[in-house]
């Protein structure tokens, strides 16, 4: 059966060029290296990224993770970064989840605990919101969290995603279903 629209975004929108760098003051969100597994391991040993994200992830496991998002670059269906300062990897955030026939992403992030309190995820949110709009000519970037998670819409919301609702029973945690709030921002938004 035919669609009535044409796709939002063509293939090769992502594809079509490497992946790049993003500047967030001072930090820079740049591709993952094989040589940040021991962050990722890091990360997902940390009992709050192991309870929003809800895996746990052996080295195997971390280096599979990174050498994946190139491939998914590739194929269009995500992107992620680690998001770096000086000092290191802080932390990660990806377009997770993307659609580019509704010209759309979700977005995934985590923090190390060292990094936590100085808003690196709302600026890193930031920048790759920029890019999706910018660069990728995305129409929105959306994310959700359980509502147990009040850290998470602080994110979101410094970083001008809107509060869109709640999901009720939508996310499977260690601990039962949550509740999930969800925030976005449209291209057109200000």
């Amino acid at each position: 059966m035919p669609l009535l629209t044409t796709p939002a975004l063509p293939p090769g929108a992502l594809a079509g060029q490497p992946q790049p760098d993003l500047a967030a003051g001072d930090l820079l969100l740049r591709p993952w290296h094989p040589d940040d597994r021991p962050a990722v391991l890091a990360a997902y040993a940390d009992p709050a990224v192991r309870r929003w994200h809800c895996r746990a992830m052996n080295d195997d496991e971390a280096r599979d993770w990174i050498d994946s998002w190139p491939r998914r670059w590739r194929h269009e269906t995500g992107a992620g970064w680690a998001v770096t300062d000086h000092t290191g990897v802080l932390g990660q955030i990806s377009l997770r989840a993307l659609d580019l026939p509704e010209a759309q992403a979700e977005v995934s992030y985590w923090v190390l605990p060292a990094a936590r309190g100085r808003r690196v995820a709302a600026r890193a949110l930031t920048a790759l919101t920029a890019f999706g709009f910018d660069r990728l000519g995305l129409h929105r970037v959306w994310l959700r969290h359980s509502t147990a998670n009040p850290a998470s819409c602080r994110v979101a919301e410094r970083a001008g995603l809107a509060a869109e609702g709640t999901q009720r029973g939508a996310a499977r945690h260690t601990d039962g279903w949550h509740d999930m709030h969800v925030h976005a921002r449209l291209r057109s938004d200000t």
